[in-house]
């Protein structure tokens, strides 16, 4: 189990992904020498916001990390207001993460909108194991979908390696297949021997009702409201299969199977 460690950390980039969404690259060595794919850190968001808020860790780069946010309210608009040089208060490495099964060759990934936030640092693990990795990322249009490719470089690399297959989905069909990225899935799960997702609950409960996935090791990162981050408020407990789980303490990943998807969110 990782070492928490509660830091006040300098921001090395702020960099504006697309219109509301911000890569934020920290300078953090106590958190990127243990973190690992799926755990999240917790930000203090100024004085006017009580709560912090959780953020995946969205890469690792030697003593570096970076956080991905999208703007929707009070805190995570003082977060966007910070420039390079600022310094956050943050802790962390927090919650469980992803498991990659050493027998695993062929990795599929599934982003609902900012749901690549946990899944690039996967990724980049999944390459360095040698690992296949195909990653399916779905969004409401074109101007919505997150730059993934070393040509739309966000600081002097994409989202992801241009070596990964990666797939777009927009909902209105302006960039790649028209519809959602759940109606891909059955589409690239030939040879797959484990499926990880990060998105909105709706995308989890078509997941669940998917016939494709049956039997399938698939893991999911729970996006919801967390109070303190570290199991002791409750604020984020979900029903499950084996009762009752904190998601940042037990979570934020689970496996699909576990989670009581329609009678939360």
């Amino acid at each position: 189990m990782s070492v928490m460690n509660q830091l006040k950390v300098p921001i090395l980039s702020v960099v504006e992904a697309i219109k509301g969404v911000y890569l934020f690259r920290l300078e953090a060595p106590e958190i990127a020498q243990t973190a690992r794919p799926g755990q999240f850190v917790m930000v203090r968001c100024g004085k006017e916001t009580i709560l912090p808020r959780p953020f995946s860790i969205h890469n690792v780069d030697g003593s570096q990390i970076s956080i991905l946010l999208s703007v929707v309210g009070k805190g995570t608009g003082w977060l966007a207001l910070k420039k390079k040089g600022d310094t956050l208060d943050i802790f962390g490495p927090l919650g469980s993460g992803f498991t990659i099964n050493p027998r695993s060759q062929n990795l599929l990934l599934v982003a609902g909108g900012i749901g690549i936030a946990p899944l690039r640092f996967l990724a980049e693990r999944a390459a360095g194991l040698g690992k296949k990795v195909i990653i399916i990322i779905g969004a409401r249009s074109r101007e919505s979908l997150l730059p993934i490719n070393a040509s739309q470089s966000l600081y002097n690399k994409g989202m992801l390696p241009a070596s990964f297959q990666c797939v777009n989905a927009t909902e209105d069909g302006s960039e790649g297949f028209k519809g959602m990225a759940t109606q891909l899935i059955p589409h690239y799960l030939k040879n797959i021997d484990q499926v990880f997702a990060c998105g909105p609950a709706a995308m989890y409960r078509t997941m669940a009702q998917m016939p494709e996935l049956k039997g399938k090791d698939v893991q999911l990162s729970l996006e919801i409201m967390m109070g303190c981050g570290v199991g002791v408020c409750y604020g984020c407990t979900i029903r499950t299969k084996n009762g009752l789980k904190q998601v940042c303490k037990d979570g934020p990943v689970f496996g699909m199977g576990e989670v009581e998807f329609f009678d939360n969110n």
